[in-house]
């Protein structure tokens, strides 16, 4: 039975501190499609690309994690490029899916080159026309390729960017006390291919990536040691220690330029927030209040960061904002245990840990998002298009890590040794 259907898709435009006992939406993009369809819960019909068995696979598993609705059964044919679907347009018309994505790969040169189409079955218009993308023939250049893929198509049918690109890092701690090994690893954002980037005997706090995401900061407290915070770049290297000052040294944030570091440390007495340059150098204090001001975090924009205090009493931390231009100095959350605070991309939302429970506020503070007791007293981190988080949970005594849509769309886990603490996502790697 076929029905006259309006069919409107609304695509929804840490650390852990050692100084506390934890006791604005961007417009909708409406894409709006008029015509016959009978009822039809997919969004987007995926044909496994022709001479591939790599790419597809990872492609498909990405969009079916967001708010898309894929499918890549029952197809009425098995089409690799627009130019196949010549004279059979009306039957997958029939169908009502509103997009539909075809591919090939090639080889050129010992490199994989991928041809791709979005393709708006409605009037059989290639969306942008033909995509391209060049690999290497190997396992790593391939599993990111597909990854960019899925980005891309994400993009062209929500006209916002994919977040599968990007990486997550996050420590695993096995053992306690003096046993304690703490590991600093990055797995892609569908949580496979994970690598260690460095393990130390004792603990790792507070990753957070530069901007291009190609190097991590962290800090690293040895037995007997204060925290100092290092730089590292991901792809290989030695750490560099970026903070050599007496004190704990936690929470970097990196300037959204890349030039510069936020940190918290209390080398000069109680804990208060300092900016230096990325590559070292004297650090230069912002806040020195007589209370601990703890995990600064930059706005998108560079003007202002948000930090954590307990001016309001011990074991009462709120979250402050703190303007660059004016030294202005205004409370952000209510008058709740708040920690833990990171910017969406856009600005318009802050992830934080509420009480005991992770949680998303917009700007003015108020709550839009809350995520329940993770078990291990965590906030979460934004993807970088805003539309999903990652948080780190216990669950019959594993780590966790869960990656959330925010719209919709499907949650998954990955489990780990240990416990699994602060995962933070990066932009693509620039």
């Amino acid at each position: 039975m076929r029905i006259h259907k309006k069919l409107c898709l609304s695509l929804i435009a840490s650390t852990s501190s050692l100084l506390f006992a934890p006791s604005v939406f961007a417009a909708p993009v409406v894409l709006e499609l008029d015509y016959e369809i009978p009822v039809q819960q997919n969004q987007v019909a995926f044909v496994s690309f022709a001479g591939d068995s790599t790419l597809s696979p990872i492609i498909l598993n990405d969009l079916s994690k967001t708010e898309l609705k894929v499918t890549s059964q029952n197809l009425p044919q098995q089409p690799h490029s627009s130019s196949d679907l010549a004279g059979s347009l009306p039957v997958w018309q029939s169908m009502g899916i509103p997009y539909l994505v075809v591919g090939s790969t090639r080889s050129n040169r010992g490199k994989v080159v991928t041809d791709y189409e979005v393709i708006e079955v409605k009037t059989g218009r290639v969306i942008e026309g033909k995509q391209s993308l060049t690999a290497d023939n190997n396992k790593e250049s391939m599993r990111y390729a597909a990854h960019v893929i899925a980005d891309k198509v994400y993009e062209l049918i929500t006209g916002i960017p994919g977040d599968f690109s990007g990486r997550i890092a996050y420590i695993e701690e096995i053992g306690t006390g003096k046993n304690k090994v703490s590991r600093l690893k990055v797995m892609d954002a569908d949580g496979e291919n994970a690598k260690t980037i460095t393990e130390v005997a004792g603990s790792i706090f507070s990753p957070t990536w530069s901007p291009d995401g190609n190097r991590i900061a962290y800090s690293v407290q040895r037995d007997q040691s204060y925290p100092v915070i290092y730089i590292q770049n991901v792809s290989g290297g030695g750490a560099t220690a970026l903070t050599p000052f007496p004190g704990s040294n936690l929470s970097p944030s990196f300037s959204p330029d890349g030039s510069k570091i936020l940190f918290s440390s209390s080398f000069e007495g109680s804990a208060d927030i300092y900016e230096m340059s990325a590559s070292g150098g004297q650090p230069r204090r912002l806040i020195n209040w007589p209370s601990s001001e703890v995990q600064p975090s930059y706005a998108p924009d560079g003007k202002s960061f948000v930090f954590v205090s307990d001016k309001a009493g011990l074991n009462k931390p709120r979250i402050y904002r703190y303007e660059f231009g004016s030294g202005r100095i205004t409370q952000v959350s209510s008058n709740g245990y708040a920690t833990s605070p990171q910017f969406s991309s856009d600005g318009s939302q802050v992830a934080f840990l509420s009480g005991r429970s992770a949680a998303i506020m917009n700007s003015r503070g108020a709550i839009t998002a809350n995520l329940g007791n993770t078990g291990i007293d965590e906030a979460p981190s934004f993807s970088p298009n805003g539309k999903r988080v990652v948080y780190a949970s216990k669950q019959g005594g594993k780590g966790i890590l869960t990656i959330k849509s925010l719209n919709g769309g499907e949650a998954f886990g990955k489990s780990g040794q240990g416990t699994i603490r602060s995962p933070v996502w990066s932009s693509s790697p620039q």
